[in-house]
This record gives C-alpha cells, sequence and structure tokens, in this order.
C-alpha cells in the first residue's frame, strides 16, 4: 500500500521550498509526526517467540491527531460516549458553512475564526429555538468542525447533532416538529449578523470581502432519527485525517493519485494532482495545536451533564424499553464472542506467545537508538 507518510518524505523537502513562507509550524510538525509513525524514532518493544523465536519489533504510533495511521480506537470511544447522552428524541443534524469569500482570511486566522464559527453558530441556534414558534426552550447540541470536501479542498463548516425538544425555564420538556427543527432562512440571517458582529469586534471585518455579507447564506437542516446514524455519521470527522492511506492510488511522475465519492451522486472518482499540490491541500487541514473541533453546547455542554440526567428522568417511561431491548442485544451478542485476553500477543508465524525482551525508546532524528537489554541473548537492532 502507498502511505502518505512516504510521500512526504519524498516530496516534502520541496514542498518546504515552495511554501516556506506559508508553512505553520503545526503543520511542520504534522509532516514530522506522519514520517516516523510506527518507526524505531519512536520508540517501541521488542518481543520474541516462544515457540519458534522469531523477532517482533512493535514500535509508538505519533498520536498525531491528523495521522492517518491513528485515531481509529479514539473515534470508537467518542462514539460510545455519545450514545449514551442520547435522548428518547427525534434528531436533527444542522450544519454551517462559511461562504467561499472568507477563506482566505480563515486560512491565515484559523484558530480565532474557527472559534467565533463556533460562537456564532451555536448562539443562532440557541436564540432562535427559544422563539415559542418553534421550540420554546433551551436545546443541547454537538458541534463538529469539518474541514475538507473529499477531493481534499478547503471548506470550513460546522455540523451539529440536535435534539428535537427543548426545556422551558419552568422545567417542562417541549418536542418539537419530528420533521421540521429550525427554518433554516431565518437561522442563516441570524448566523450572518452574528458572525459579521464577531468579525469586526476581532479586527477582522476591514480584510473580509464585502461580497460575503451581500449574499444569501447556507445553513441546512435535516431530521436523522434517533441519531445514531448521524453519530456514526460524523465519527469518522472526528479522529480520522482529511485522507486515508487505502485510498491513495500511485504515485508516478510526481503525481499523486487517490479516490474519492462524490456526495452529491455517490459515484467513486479519481483525482490525480501534482505532488506537492497534493501535500498543499492535505496540510490546509491541519488544526492549530489544542484547538477542540468537537464542542458541547446548551443542555449537552459538561456543567449540564447534570441537568441531561434529571431529563432522561423525566423522560424514564419512554427509555425502559429501549433499555431492554439493548441490554437484550448485547447479552445475545457477549454470549456468542468467545471472551479474548488483550494483553496476549500471538505470533504471525506460528502463533505461539510473544514475550517481551527489549523496550526502545524514542530518539531523535541524528541519534542511535537507545536500547534496553531485558536477556541474556543479544539481539540486533
Amino acid at each position: 500500500m502507498i502511505e502518505l507518510a512516504k510521500i512526504l518524505q519524498r516530496f516534502g523537502p520541496e514542498y518546504k521550498k515552495v511554501y516556506a513562507g506559508e508553512t505553520t509550524s503545526d503543520q511542520l510538525k504534522t509532516i514530522w509526526a506522519i514520517e516516523h509513525c510506527r518507526t524505531e524514532v519512536m520508540g517501541g518493544h521488542l518481543f520474541r517467540c516462544q515457540e519458534c523465536d522469531d523477532l517482533l519489533y512493535s514500535y509508538h504510533s505519533c498520536k498525531n491527531r491528523h495521522c492517518p495511521k491513528c485515531g481509529n480506537d479514539n473515534a470508537e470511544r467518542w462514539l460510545t460516549k455519545q450514545f449514551s447522552l442520547l435522548l428518547p428524541e427525534n434528531y436533527h443534524l444542522v450544519t454551517f458553512t462559511l461562504p467561499h469569500h472568507l477563506l482566505k482570511i480563515v486560512r491565515y486566522h484559523q484558530e480565532t475564526i474557527y472559534r467565533l464559527l463556533f460562537k456564532a453558530s451555536s448562539e443562532s441556534l440557541k436564540k432562535l429555538a427559544l422563539d415559542p414558534k418553534f421550540v420554546g426552550g433551551q436545546i443541547g447540541m454537538v458541534g463538529v468542525l469539518h474541514t475538507w470536501t473529499r477531493d481534499l479542498r478547503y471548506h470550513p463548516h460546522v455540523h451539529y447533532i440536535v435534539p428535537g425538544a427543548g426545556l422551558t425555564d419552568d422545567g417542562e420538556w417541549i418536542p418539537a416538529d419530528k420533521r421540521f427543527l429550525l427554518p433554516v432562512k431565518a437561522l442563516s440571517k441570524i448566523f450572518k449578523a452574528k458572525l459579521r458582529d464577531l468579525l469586526q469586534k476581532h479586527g477582522f471585518l476591514r480584510a473580509a470581502q464585502h461580497q460575503a455579507f451581500k449574499k444569501n447564506w447556507v445553513v441546512h437542516s435535516k431530521p436523522v432519527g434517533s441519531g445514531k446514524a448521524a453519530l456514526k455519521y460524523l465519527a469518522p470527522y472526528v479522529y480520522r485525517v482529511a485522507l486515508t492511506n487505502n485510498r491513495i492510488e500511485k504515485v508516478e511522475n510526481e503525481q499523486v493519485t487517490f479516490r474519492y465519492r462524490e456526495s452529491d451522486s455517490g459515484s467513486l472518482r479519481k483525482m490525480t494532482l501534482p505532488a506537492i499540490e497534493f501535500i498543499r491541500r492535505f496540510l490546509q487541514h491541519v488544526l492549530p495545536k489544542g484547538f477542540h473541533k468537537i464542542r458541547y453546547y446548551g443542555l449537552l455542554s459538561p456543567v449540564k451533564r447534570d441537568l441531561l440526567q434529571r431529563i432522561k428522568r423525566l423522560l424514564v417511561h419512554r427509555i425502559a424499553l429501549d433499555v431492554i431491548l439493548n441490554t437484550q442485544i448485547e447479552t445475545s451478542q457477549s454470549e456468542q464472542v468467545e471472551p479474548t485476553n488483550p494483553k496476549v500477543l500471538h505470533c504471525k508465524r506460528c502463533g505461539g506467545i510473544l514475550k517481551l525482551v527489549m523496550k526502545i525508546y524514542p530518539y531523535h532524528q541524528r541519534a542511535p537508538p537507545i536500547f534496553i537489554r531485558c536477556s541474556k541473548k543479544i539481539i540486533p537492532a
């Protein structure tokens, strides 16, 4: 399989020369991490099979959130946690998209404007939901920032999973219409006005193109049933990067060909880009260090988890059946799967048990690896 790491190793030095003034420190760190993920540079462990005496080097992953080799386990854990927060209500997927006129300014001020995008969109949802004509109460939502299209173009937008109900000041739980949450035209106008005010407050309005505020902004909303399918849809965007290794078809003539599926038709397409442009498209989706691309608001915010539990108790008569059914499903699945010990590693060659014989410490690019000998035999690196 062709890996992104190999492409970065081969064409990364030239990319750094071409885009020397535009490459951020976070992008440089991401390049280094992906290049050395699961190599001796990261350190790891050496195992020996007790049956055939075969050796296995197991190197650590880089744990960079933009690395295509890392993050799948985290996505599964996140998904399990979100399922536990689901209410027995009809959910909606609401998406806020920035107009393309603002993309240039967003590129150079990502951390600040991404934060303003979250703030303007979440406050727009909460404000309109308080209107008695629609929900008439406080709602909860979880938002996920997504910056890419399937062909790696820059397209920042935020997806929100929103339960179709709200809590009034009197403590009354009011369900919204199953097919309709909020009017998107009104939501779009509020969102545009709020983000415009925030950009002006932070001194970005002059740099923004005025055409962005002369056109209608796009907010999309659709019902998604129980919310589980929508969460499964978002989970890959939470901990997966813009491109996975298995989508890369070939690298030849200093060009990279990769597959992608069109969002509208679902048809499979191929795109070939110069290697430098391919790297540029990938790196523009690297987030600033420490930036949280998942955020919780309203009833789903961490400070209101106790309130969320009280809401669940109010709805206990509606969720009792779901709890029973889920317990039956989990029980039947657990009876079919034999328990295994995840700590025991087996040899791929003969199936024997692998025993740890050496720990390999991480080292920098110019330094040799450091070994700790744990057996009487000298084992070559």
